[in-house]
């Protein structure tokens, strides 16, 4: 028998109005015998209708969600929707407080820590409450992500296959409302632990995005993230209006394999030989990396194993075998 979660909300989740509050987590530590994690959260409700649950921070170095959630938390009223919106905009808030994609209470991942434990640590118990108590409320499931500090991304919103071609097709429907520049079906190499792959066993339609990164966000990332969330409320039936597009139109992307993916076999200095959104051809020279202990060493040379277009690159200067180099997608 599932044991119950320590975790309390301070504000009602079914009613009407506007509601700012927390999720109350108990977190005994030296510098507060009987402290708590304080995790906010918004719930704006008028009437019967759909509910979107809207999640940032699930990385707590990923900006973007960050944001925009904050921002519209503040901004948007019942009157405004017919539902229920529920905006968790900082889901890994010890991680978002520490600026870091992981923990520094646990070092836990928490978007390999679904669907969590209720007796775990802090972030598999933040997993298991929004697993068991706010995904069954929600109808559309929108976790917006973006790089952080280790990778850069163009910006697009994705949804993924799945065994389901109904509800595949509605997070797909979704994907495309929400508006980015691009979108992708995505392929995840480990989707074990993930948020994603929860909630679309729960049945829920869900969209994630990667807008962005650098451990930082611009004018222009925050106004795709802010238009999407808005374009996907209305698609949803909750907002009342007309979906905006991207300015240029939303151009479809597929990453049909592993292939997609470029991993370093080597550590060193990171030169990247072609800009984040060209297009590329197999073949093509796409990083160098320079054996930073002497000069006069060649660089290891890597090129596209595929055509398509440069969706992700490392982003710090310096990196380490293993870190992924690029992802390059196919353009459809």
């Amino acid at each position: 028998m599932t044991k119950p979660s320590p975790i309390s909300p301070t504000i009602p989740l079914d009613q009407d109005g506007v509601h700012h509050g927390f999720l109350k987590l108990p977190y005994s530590r030296d510098d507060s015998a009987w402290g708590a994690v304080m995790i906010p959260i918004t719930v704006i409700q008028n009437g019967d209708g759909p509910t979107a649950l809207l999640t940032g921070g699930n990385h707590g170095d990923e900006y973007e969600g960050l944001v925009s959630l904050f921002k519209l938390a503040g901004s948007l009223q019942p009157s405004n929707i017919t539902g229920r919106v529920i905006i968790l905009p900082a889901m890994n808030y010890p991680a978002f407080r520490n600026a870091s994609r992981t923990s520094p209470i646990d070092a836990g991942n928490l978007n390999r820590s679904f669907p969590g434990k209720p007796d775990g640590t802090v972030t598999q118990k933040i997993a298991d409450y929004v697993f068991r108590h706010l995904v069954p409320m929600a109808d559309i499931v929108l976790d917006i992500h973006s790089g952080g500090k280790t990778l850069d991304f163009i910006p697009f919103a994705a949804a993924h296959v799945l065994p389901d071609k109904e509800q595949e097709a509605r997070c797909v429907a979704a994907m495309k409302a929400f508006g980015a520049p691009y979108a992708m079906m995505m392929l995840e190499l480990d989707a074990v632990g993930m948020f994603d792959t929860v909630v679309e066993e729960a049945g829920k339609t869900f969209v994630t995005t990667e807008l962005g990164g650098g451990g930082s966000t611009t004018a222009e990332r925050v106004a795709i993230a802010d238009r999407g969330v808005r374009n996907l409320l209305i698609h949803a039936g909750i907002m009342t209006g007309d979906i905006e597009p991207a300015p240029s139109g939303t151009t479809m992307l597929d990453m049909p394999d592993d292939s997609c993916f470029v991993a370093s076999e080597a550590t060193g200095l990171f030169e990247p030989c072609v800009d984040l959104g060209a297009m590329v051809k197999k073949g093509d020279l796409i990083a160098r990396i320079y054996d930073v202990e002497r000069t006069g060493t060649p660089p290891r040379e890597y090129h596209a194993a595929r055509d398509g277009i440069l969706s992700c690159r490392h982003f710090p200067g310096l990196i380490k075998t293993g870190d992924c180099l690029a992802v390059i997608a196919k353009v459809l």
